[in-house]
């Protein structure tokens, strides 16, 4: 990674505007799950101990422009606070004459949270002049908000048209291992991709085709590959204008695309439903595929042995539901013993090494999960873009 990060720039005595990914789930006013805060504390107690005053800012959830008062930002600040054993000061807005008088009274050691970016419009839509004001309480900005790294918002886009911008460590070692595996990886390789929709993840099959040495599909998007190749899938999740792709990528893959051998299948989509282990291609009418089968796990663990390089994207099942996640959970196992390096790819594929208590055994388990997918897809990420280079 040749981006500039905090190592680089000297901090004290400075105001540092601090782009984190706080967007956490919230559950009756607490934090639910504090590990995206927990992920933020090295950069933050490295600007602290370097007599940095810091202000930071995030969104959370998805308010569209309103102010919603389940998504405001307190119940993060409280646990904030707890984890850095010092006051965080949580502000009604994040500009505006309140905001500005805040920033112009911190000193060294002092820390605000700014409120949820997301109850302006103008966050979304990258607007000039929030980003300014955003911009004008601090001399210089750090992002280390790697799972917002995908969208061209103010908050971590907008600001450095302003203000010095460079990388914190979270954003540092997302990079790094990311671009390991997508620059250069150690072959053998292989990717895994699960989840719903094969829609979203065209771009990234096409690219990791081009890399690894094999290229595992789990999750509802098998399901169009399956038709693609004239399974009957019963009520299975399918997206039949995806099917000439799916179609067009097994031709292209010369072997490469390893799919589900067998598949658990329910009467309905309901994590109580009458289920049964079958082969893709004899799925009844009115049954779906909810789930991978147990030799489709040991077919996997085959084609894992002996690899160097694992990149792994979205569940093989439909994860919310504990009797068809077995399949996820027992991936997330194989890849604990796998003598490689191993990349976990955020959203659901994170959680479920985090719920297996196996977030140790892996390499690196990323914080964002569509971004992750568009870097891994070779795309420039905008809140990649704007950092200085060294």
């Amino acid at each position: 990674m040749n981006k500039k990060t905090v190592r680089d720039v000297d901090v004290q005595n400075k105001r540092v505007l601090v782009r984190v990914d706080f967007n956490v789930p919230l559950k009756e006013g607490t934090v639910a799950d504090d590990t995206r805060i927990r992920a933020a504390l090295p950069t933050l107690n490295y600007l602290l101990e370097h007599g940095a005053a810091l202000i930071l800012c995030s969104h959370l959830g998805r308010p569209k422009g309103d102010v919603v008062p389940e998504l405001k930002m307190g119940p993060v600040a409280a646990r904030l606070g707890e984890l850095l054993g010092r006051p965080v000061k949580k502000l009604d807005d994040c500009v505006g004459p309140e905001v500005e008088a805040a920033a112009n009274e911190m000193q060294p050691g002092d820390v605000i949270l700014l409120e949820n970016t997301r109850f302006h419009a103008e966050e979304r839509a990258n607007d000039p002049e929030f980003a300014k004001q955003m911009a004008s309480l601090a001399d210089i900005y750090v992002n280390d908000a790697f799972g917002a790294a995908h969208r061209a918002h103010a908050s971590n886009v907008g600001v450095a048209d302003y203000l010095p911008a460079i990388a914190g460590f979270l954003m540092e070692k997302e990079l790094e291992f990311l671009g390991k595996v997508t620059e250069n990886p150690e072959h053998p390789y292989v990717a895994i991709l699960g989840g719903a929709k094969i829609s979203d993840k065209i771009g990234v099959i096409e690219s990791l085709l081009e890399k690894c040495d094999r290229l595992l599909i789990g999750g509802g998007m098998a399901n169009t590959f399956f038709k693609a190749m004239d399974f009957e899938v019963g009520d299975s999740l399918v997206e039949e204008e995806a099917v000439p792709t799916a179609q067009s990528l097994l031709e292209q893959s010369g072997g490469q695309l390893v799919l589900p051998v067998d598949v658990v299948i329910a009467d309905v989509f309901d994590n109580d439903a009458n289920s049964q282990v079958v082969a893709p291609s004899d799925v009844p009418t009115g049954w779906r595929i909810l789930d991978v089968g147990p030799k489709t796990v040991t077919t996997f663990e085959s084609a894992l042995r002996g690899t160097k390089t694992v990149v792994w994207n979205g569940p093989l099942g439909v994860f919310e539901m504990p009797n068809f996640a077995e399949g996820t959970f027992a991936l997330a196992n194989v890849l604990a013993d796998v003598d490689a390096v191993t990349v976990i790819g955020g959203g659901d594929s994170a959680a479920a090494v985090r719920q297996a208590g196996l977030v140790d055994k892996m390499t690196h388990v990323s914080t964002g999960g569509g971004a992750s997918l568009e870097f891994l897809e070779g795309k420039t990420l905008p809140g990649v873009a704007i950092l200085a280079e060294r």
